[in-house]
C-alpha cells in the first residue's frame, strides 16, 4: 500500500493506506483521532470540519492521496495548542453559552466558527450576521441560536 504523509496537530504523521481513502477514515480508524465527526459524508451536514492550511475542510470528502507532506491538518484536539492554551477561545465560549445539547456536531461548528472568524479577520473586520449566515453546519438538536452568541463571544476572545 502507499504511504502518506502530513503534519496533524502539529506532528507529522505517515500512515499506509490505499490512496482513495476518505481522510476522516483516515483520521478515526487509523489514527485514532475521533473529534471529526462522521455525519452524512458528502461534506453537506459539516459534522467533521476540520482545518487544512488554517481553513475549513471536510475531511469525508478529501482521499488521503490528495494530502501533501506539508499540509497542516488541525482537528478540534489540536486547536488548543494553536493558542497555546488547554482550551481555545471558541471552545470556552462553547462552555460559557452552554451550547451543546448531544454534542455530535460541536466539534465541526467550533472549527467552523474558528476558520470564520479568521476569515473576517484576514478581510480587516470582525464577525458580523452576514458571516455567521454563512454558516451551514448542521446540528439535528438546534442550538443555533446559541452556536452564533458563542461565536460572537468566542471571536472578541480570540
Amino acid at each position: 500500500m502507499p504511504e502518506h504523509t502530513f503534519i496533524l496537530n502539529g506532528e507529522s504523521v505517515t500512515v499506509d493506506i490505499e490512496d482513495d481513502v476518505r481522510l476522516l477514515w483516515v483520521l478515526r480508524d487509523v489514527l485514532g483521532v475521533t473529534g471529526p465527526k462522521y455525519g452524512c459524508g458528502l461534506g453537506v451536514c459539516q459534522a467533521c470540519t476540520s482545518h487544512i492550511n488554517g481553513k475549513a475542510f471536510n475531511p469525508c470528502s478529501v482521499p488521503v492521496k490528495d494530502l501533501r507532506p506539508t499540509d497542516e491538518v488541525t482537528t478540534i484536539e489540536g486547536l488548543p495548542a494553536t493558542v497555546g492554551g488547554e482550551l481555545h477561545p471558541m471552545q470556552e465560549a462553547w462552555l460559557e453559552y452552554d451550547v451543546a445539547q448531544c454534542g455530535y456536531c460541536q466539534p465541526g461548528q467550533i472549527m467552523t466558527a474558528v476558520a470564520k472568524v479568521r476569515q473576517a479577520r484576514e478581510e480587516g473586520s470582525e464577525i458580523t450576521e452576514a458571516d455567521l449566515d454563512e454558516i451551514r453546519n448542521v446540528c439535528r438538536c438546534g442550538t443555533y441560536h446559541r452556536v452564533r452568541e458563542a461565536i460572537v463571544a468566542g471571536a472578541k476572545k480570540y
